[in-house]
């Protein structure tokens, strides 16, 4: 049985990584694409044409996908550190 809880333990440890990497990209990305919906807002306030206010608005949809990624990243590390928690439960019990 503890076998499986720590070959368990191991792929989620291995998956917290690879989240935890991928979160600090989307943090990066967001901070990117957040400054571009600013600058884009100002140029179609300034500029007040069809073409300045399109570019706006995807900059901003671009904006609010990444996140919504973001935040799906961080309840599913929130997700697995709780998995990874009953995990390491489990295997304190069984070896006692």
């Amino acid at each position: 049985m503890s076998f499986l809880v720590e070959r368990r333990l191991r792929s989620v440890g291995r998956r917290l990584r690879a989240l935890r990497e991928e979160l600090d990209v989307a943090n990066e990305q967001l901070e990117h694409f957040s400054e571009l919906a600013d600058d884009s807002r100002l140029r179609s306030l300034v500029s007040e044409t069809p073409l300045a206010e399109e570019e706006h608005r995807a900059a901003e949809r671009t904006s609010s996908a990444m996140a919504r990624h973001r935040v799906s990243l961080i309840e599913e590390i929130a997700r697995l550190e709780d998995e990874q928690d009953e995990l390491l439960d489990k295997l304190s019990t069984s070896r006692r």
